[in-house]
């Protein structure tokens, strides 16, 4: 993409229980038009203990998804960008740690 094409492109990342889901669109004469759409299934659910931490296996899962995408976003400006964890990600008992690690692998902040 080029610089002008990327003053207008946003990207959104839903970090789900099951699936990370990416979608890249652009705006175009007051219309939003999808240039791009990515799911890794990550379960990172079913690798939730009941100490309420994440295993190592759906820590990497996630963390691989999430460079996946960080590639797709990386010349995205960080204001175009939103990315949002969902309730497993406000279930564990090291939430800051969790999504600091996350966000270094996606190359943006997550919610």
């Amino acid at each position: 993409m080029t610089d002008s094409n990327l003053a207008d492109t946003f990207a959104a990342v839903d970090l789900g229980s099951n699936s990370f889901h990416l979608k890249i669109a652009r705006a175009v004469h007051d219309e939003i038009h999808e240039v791009d759409r990515l799911r890794e299934r990550v379960r990172i659910a079913a690798g939730l203990t009941e100490e309420k931490t994440l295993s190592e296996e759906a820590l990497e899962r996630a963390y691989t998804a999430l460079e996946k995408f960080g590639e797709r976003i990386r010349d995205i400006p960080a204001k175009q960008v939103r990315a949002v964890g969902t309730n497993t990600l406000r279930q564990v008992s090291n939430p800051r740690a969790v999504l600091k690690k996350a966000s270094k692998a996606l190359g943006h902040h997550i919610e």
